[in-house]
């Protein structure tokens, strides 16, 4: 079992990663004193594969608790399922110390998250993240939000969970997609700060993907060791230090908005993103053609998408262009130097973005795109 402490002050937290630390879940809930009555909010899949465990842990510590299940869906995102979510749990609350337990991935995380910090003007809520891009990016950081028709996590708030518990054990319920879609978060943060975690997954390939528990522990907990000292240090992203963790994130949240969030996962889209991000890094002249054959090949290796299928170059950029990192009308990204380096630019050219991106659409999306003095567009 490893423990990291996200040290904020009085909304500090554990981060417990381990086989089995679900069976932890009561002892903590008694520790924090956070009352009688869970709210748990789940999917129909998590339901069947991993809620008994945790009713088990509650039932044997005497706590009463409802659930609530959502769609499995980045579309259970939304104003009318928050709304619907908030309602219910009204209902429940009455007359009872009340606080949520987000049992799922980053969907259930980010909508439970959000509904913890307007209910009754915040009440508490921990995470049991059950995928991989959970337990290592979306559970850890107060991050909550729903998404808009005009684009992804528009509505949101920074709000701490009281305790996130990756239990790494779950992790064995995921299909093959879901467990590489978390994989390029944590690839992420090998490119972004940690090398070594970059050569372990260029060298442990085969224990993760068998699931050998020393492995996934390790990559858990040393994703969420970076992250949480991310965070740490620039909780309400600030003073530019959060940032970082955007590297892929903001042209993969353009290419999930233009797919209408059904084609990719959030992880695909993010390693897609990455892809475009380290040919933007090259055009500019910030890495070499060898550092990003590198990390272009580990995302490959992985069996994360390298082309862009089926979504339009003018539909990214017109949710590109909606992303609320943009600061008035100057676009801001996270492009590499190095390995474990970043830099954030500010107005990068769009000839350039456009250029990148074609680069990673199908042949099809390449002959249609024309280009002018404005740059790309199709």
């Amino acid at each position: 079992m490893r423990i990291i402490r996200l040290k904020l002050g009085l909304r500090s937290y554990d981060i417990v990663v381990g086989k089995n630390s679900i069976r932890l879940l009561g002892k903590y809930i008694k520790k924090l004193n956070l009352g009688k009555s869970a709210y748990i909010i789940t999917n129909p899949l998590v339901k069947h594969k991993c809620f008994p465990a945790l009713v088990r842990e509650l039932e044997k510590t005497g706590f009463n608790f409802k659930i609530k299940t959502i769609p499995d869906t980045e579309k259970s995102k939304s104003i009318p399922v928050l709304s619907a979510v908030i309602k219910d749990l009204a209902k429940f609350d009455l007359k009872k110390r009340t606080f949520i337990i987000a049992l799922g991935g980053g969907v259930v995380g980010d909508l439970s998250g959000l509904v913890a910090s307007i209910y009754k003007r915040g009440i508490p809520y921990l995470q049991v993240p059950t995928t991989l891009l959970a337990q290592v990016d979306s559970a850890i950081g107060g991050k909550t939000a729903v998404d808009l028709e005009e684009g992804k996590n528009l509505i949101g708030a920074f709000y701490q969970p009281r305790l996130v518990l990756s239990d790494v054990g779950l992790l064995e319920t995921l299909s093959l997609r879901q467990l590489r879609a978390g994989l390029a978060e944590v690839i992420k943060y090998g490119v972004i700060k940690d090398p070594r975690l970059f050569a372990y997954l260029e060298n442990e390939r085969k224990n993760i993907f068998s699931l050998k528990n020393s492995a996934l522990e390790h990559i858990v907990s040393v994703s969420s060791k970076i992250k949480a000292d991310i965070v740490q240090a620039d909780e309400r992203e600030e003073r530019g230090i959060r940032t970082v963790l955007n590297f892929g994130h903001t042209l993969g949240h353009a290419i999930e908005s233009a797919s209408g969030f059904s084609r990719y996962a959030h992880g695909e889209a993010v390693a897609l993103g990455m892809l475009i991000a380290l040919e933007i890094s090259q055009k500019m002249g910030l890495i070499n053609s060898r550092l990003k054959a590198r990390v272009e090949n580990l995302i490959k290796e992985f069996g994360l998408p390298a082309v862009i299928k089926g979504v339009s170059l003018k539909g990214i950029i017109k949710s590109f262009h909606r992303d609320k990192k943009f600061r008035g009308a100057k676009n801001r990204l996270v492009l590499l130097t190095g390995l474990g380096k970043t830099k954030i630019v500010e107005n990068v050219p769009l000839e350039i973005i456009e250029a990148a991106i074609l680069c990673h659409c199908e042949p099809r999306a390449k002959r249609v795109a024309k280009q002018s003095k404005k740059g790309w567009q199709v």
